[in-house]
């Protein structure tokens, strides 16, 4: 039987919380280790209240470093492209931006930028930079190369091939790369919560989890991970519309 694709979130959100109950029943274990599925949906209800506002932060720090991590690696990424001397100077940051591990990284953001909103923006910014820089220069190198002599036959100048050639054709490859950013992101946010913060999901969830507030702490881990879908799904619609040439290709058994 074939379930058609509006309803397969619902089947498979049905089957993770049948699965999640049938782990509860069998194993009889405290609600203080792994709350039922009822009580974390009735603290979702109750304590919508004091969900909201910390959801809002932790959403806000999503967005705004997705919006300077995706505008950094752009940047990075035309320059290294556009500049053959730049490139021998900004690779070797880029391979130590993922050398050295963001958590380690999260405390002297705190301390530098402040228990506040920029520390986790920086946070989610750095976590996206290099997926976001890779892919996109990947694609600015690997334009077709009967496009490039064409445009050079035509005397094309360089910023005229980079502006209606090879950004085009590299926007595929920048497209894997923001859904890859888009899904990442909310960890940079709330590491950067669990280092030190005044508010947000993770902030939430460390507080939860010190007064054994086991259910709230898995209804903040809920609206953190809807969050995430949403926001990979958002990314994913924006993609499809900024490149509408580049269709997906999926096998006839595959399609519906």
């Amino acid at each position: 039987m074939t379930v058609p694709a509006p309803l397969r979130p619902v089947v498979i959100l049905i089957g993770l919380i049948a699965i999640w109950q049938t782990i509860v029943t069998l194993t009889g274990v405290q609600h203080f280790i792994l709350p039922a599925p009822l009580a974390v949906g009735k603290a979702l209800v109750t304590r919508w209240d004091l969900l909201l506002p910390h959801a809002l932060t932790t959403l806000s720090e999503i967005v705004l470093g997705l919006l300077l991590g995706l505008g950094l690696g752009v940047t990075t990424a035309l320059t290294m492209s556009f500049f053959r001397p730049a490139r021998r100077w900004l690779m070797p940051v880029m391979v130590i931006s993922q050398a050295i591990p963001v958590f380690a990284i999260a405390p002297l953001l705190v301390l530098w930028l402040g228990y506040g909103l920029p520390s986790k923006v920086a946070m989610a910014a750095m976590i996206i930079y290099f997926p976001v820089t890779a892919t996109f220069f990947d694609g600015l190198r690997r334009t077709d190369r009967g496009w490039l002599d064409l445009a050079q036959a035509m005397d094309g100048s360089r910023w005229a091939v980079l502006r209606h050639i090879r950004i085009p054709a590299a926007l595929p490859a920048l497209a894997s790369g923001v859904r890859v950013a888009a899904a990442v992101a909310p960890i940079g946010a709330v590491v950067g919560e669990w280092v030190g913060s005044r508010g947000g999901l993770g902030y939430l969830m460390l507080h939860a989890n010190a007064r054994m507030q086991v259910d709230l702490m898995f209804a903040a881990l809920i609206v953190l991970a809807a969050m995430a879908v949403a926001l990979f799904f958002t990314a994913d619609a924006l993609m499809r519309r900024l490149i509408p040439w580049q269709p997906d290709v999926l096998p006839a058994d595959e399609r519906n």
